[in-house]
């Protein structure tokens, strides 16, 4: 039986494409390496300073990262870099948490506040040079502000991984890993989003959405920066009986990816709806592209908000004997996942396209945003211990 050309075409590449692994370089073996190595030499040198949940994060870090590194080569310097400062940092402490006020690098760059608060920097000039980029149409505000992004990725991630270690050296009651209040959260779901942008920014090979996410990103800061100030935030606090679980720090992980990339969806779905008004057009990726990025976007966010769910239902039962209260933070993370499988679900079946997806995705964040902050500030149940 004779095949078609389009058949004989694929038969063809299904032959000739390596395997994934044979595809892999010297270079991506040897990065896979050294993570694994970086991790067994962290067991061994801070494990006392860890539970057992935290010692086996640790060890899954390494194949986990090592896959990601293979897919998306950027994270091949990124952790790396991460790494070596962080781990620099922490030898400059030398056992002692006074050392953040006394030593040059610590006090300047290194302690996590430090590093926090040049991430916050780096984010809102990214955003400046972003947009001087767009209404310029220059490539080198783009550029500059790409840079300045992933500068503000690298410090946002050397502030958690210090601040992580910092909690220990205030005592072994009191070290956890940063993701207990909304200081530590609203610095994952900033790196989160700059990072899932980033990833599309080299993927499409575009500049032009830098503006409208950073925007967000920037948002995330200036709450950050007024949240620190006035409530002194930054200040590391022993774990609300509540949080001491493992479930922690895997639930909210999973929950602050699917937050930041329902909030980026939300800014290419403004993007796309000023582009189909003729705002911008001119300046910004086809219409086609938005609508990729977009789809991407929730379905990769939902993914992770549903396991996200799901592992707060199991934390749940261990924590006040039941998988669900009708809490409202948990009724409005249903509405917030009812939203989105709703949005797939039209899109999968119906081809939802255009504008009513852009502004569907935008009217998203709203009700991600009340879920996210508007409970805790507004409404009280089990999770008030996480209120403004």
């Amino acid at each position: 039986m004779e095949l078609s050309h389009t058949q004989a075409k694929a038969a063809q590449t299904y032959v000739e494409a390596p395997g994934f692994f044979r595809s892999l370089t010297l270079v991506d073996w040897l990065y896979a390496i050294a993570l694994l190595g970086a991790a067994l030499f962290a067991l061994n040198r801070y494990a006392h300073h860890m539970d057992i949940y935290e010692q086996v994060i640790l060890v899954a870090t390494a194949p986990t990262f090592a896959l990601l590194g293979w897919y998306w080569k950027p994270m091949r310097w990124l952790l790396p870099l991460v790494g070596l400062l962080s781990l620099w940092a922490i030898s400059l402490y030398g056992g002692a948490i006074e050392a953040a006020n006394t030593k040059f690098f610590l006090k300047y760059m290194l302690s996590s506040q430090s590093a926090i608060l040049w991430m916050s920097a780096l984010f809102v000039f990214s955003t400046v040079f972003y947009w001087l980029g767009l209404v310029s149409r220059s490539a080198f505000g783009g550029s500059v502000g790409s840079k300045l992004c992933w500068a503000g990725v690298v410090l946002g991630s050397v502030g958690m991984m210090v601040r992580w270690y910092e909690s220990y050296l205030m005592g072994p009651d009191v070290g956890h890993i940063p993701v207990s209040n909304l200081y530590e959260v609203f610095i994952l779901f900033a790196i989160i989003t700059a990072l899932f942008y980033l990833y599309y920014e080299g993927r499409y090979a575009t500049r032009q959405l830098g503006p409208f996410v950073l925007l967000i990103i920037t948002a995330a800061v200036a709450f950050l920066l007024w949240y620190t100030v006035s409530r002194d935030a930054a200040q590391i606090q022993p774990l609300v009986p509540a949080l001491q679980s493992w479930w922690m720090k895997i639930h909210v992980p999973a929950n602050f990816i699917g937050y930041g990339t329902f909030a980026l969806a939300a800014m290419v779905g403004t993007a796309y709806l000023l582009k189909s008004h003729g705002i911008l057009a001119d300046r910004l990726p086809a219409l086609e592209v938005l609508d990729d990025v977009m789809y991407k976007s929730i379905s990769v966010g939902f993914a992770f908000f549903t396991v996200a769910t799901i592992l707060g239902a199991l934390w749940a039962a261990e924590a006040w004997g039941g998988y669900w209260s009708w809490d409202p933070k948990e009724t409005w993370a249903l509405i917030v996942w009812l939203n989105y499988a709703a949005w797939l679900h039209m899109r999968l079946m119906s081809g939802l396209r255009g504008r009513v997806a852009a502004w569907w995705s935008v009217v998203g964040l709203l009700v991600t945003t009340f879920a996210f902050l508007g409970v805790n500030m507004f409404l009280s149940g089990l999770h008030s211990y996480g209120e403004l």
